[in-house]
């Protein structure tokens, strides 16, 4: 693929072009094009680099954040920052599937995110009361 077609490409999907009609216009393959698009985040939309001084900034770190089209607007720039924000900010979570038991074999009282049917705080609770085992620590 040469230059020229290279900066035709990322003209046309700009335009809104599917990678269809950029390949019959260009005379080259549609999952070239296709490959071509996606190596340069070009994929689902065109990728559209906002002023700095308009810029939404990553809630954890501050880096200025890149939004496409179409897309729902990004709070972060990486899953690792997502991370580490959710893991600073518990509070922010609005989990609805917790579910409160007691553990039949400790007593404990404890709380499970996800999973109604559990039954024991750990598993060596579970291997204690199942198989009247002491787990050693």
């Amino acid at each position: 693929m040469t230059g020229i077609q290279k900066q035709r490409i990322e003209y046309l999907r700009g335009k809104g072009e599917s990678y269809a009609v950029i390949a019959a216009e260009l005379g080259i393959s549609k999952n070239t094009v296709k490959s071509y698009c996606r190596r340069n985040n070009l994929g689902v939309g065109y990728i559209v680099e906002l002023p700095t001084e308009s810029a939404d900034a990553c809630e954890n770190c501050g880096k200025p954040l890149h939004h496409t089209p179409g897309s729902k607007r990004k709070r972060f720039c990486s899953d690792n920052c997502r991370l580490l924000w959710w893991k600073a900010h518990p509070e922010n979570m609005n989990q609805k599937a917790v579910y409160n038991f007691t553990c039949p074999n400790c007593g404990i009282v404890f709380s499970a995110y996800g999973n109604k049917g559990r039954k024991y705080c750990s598993h060596d609770c579970y291997v204690a009361d199942r198989f009247g085992k002491e787990v050693a620590l």
